[in-house]
């Protein structure tokens, strides 16, 4: 089954995260091992981004908090397959084989 958002296909967690935010989720969230001047300028473009007036119509509150929680809880983007436990077998008891 392939998943789709806009038009757009979505493979994986962070394809939906990245759609869901409309920009990279490296912008926000960061790498592994950058420098302290990479990551001001990664904040100083995603500030750019926010001041654009095609973001306008979205309520700062609601960036600022979702920026925050994002920030606070790196590991919100972390997901892990499940794994289906092993069906256990029953043994029948008394059965001549």
């Amino acid at each position: 089954m392939r998943n789709y958002v806009c038009g757009h296909r979505a493979d994986t967690p962070q394809d939906f995260a990245e759609l869901a935010l409309g920009t990279p989720t490296e912008l926000w969230l960061g790498v592994d091992g950058e420098s302290e001047m990479e990551r001001a300028a990664r904040l100083d473009a995603a500030r750019d981004i926010l001041a654009d007036p095609e973001y306008g119509g979205l309520p700062d509150d609601l960036i600022r908090l979702a920026a925050r929680v994002v920030e606070e809880n790196p590991d919100l983007f972390d997901v892990v397959p499940l794994v289906r436990p092993a069906r256990r077998r029953t043994v029948r008891r008394g059965v001549a084989a």
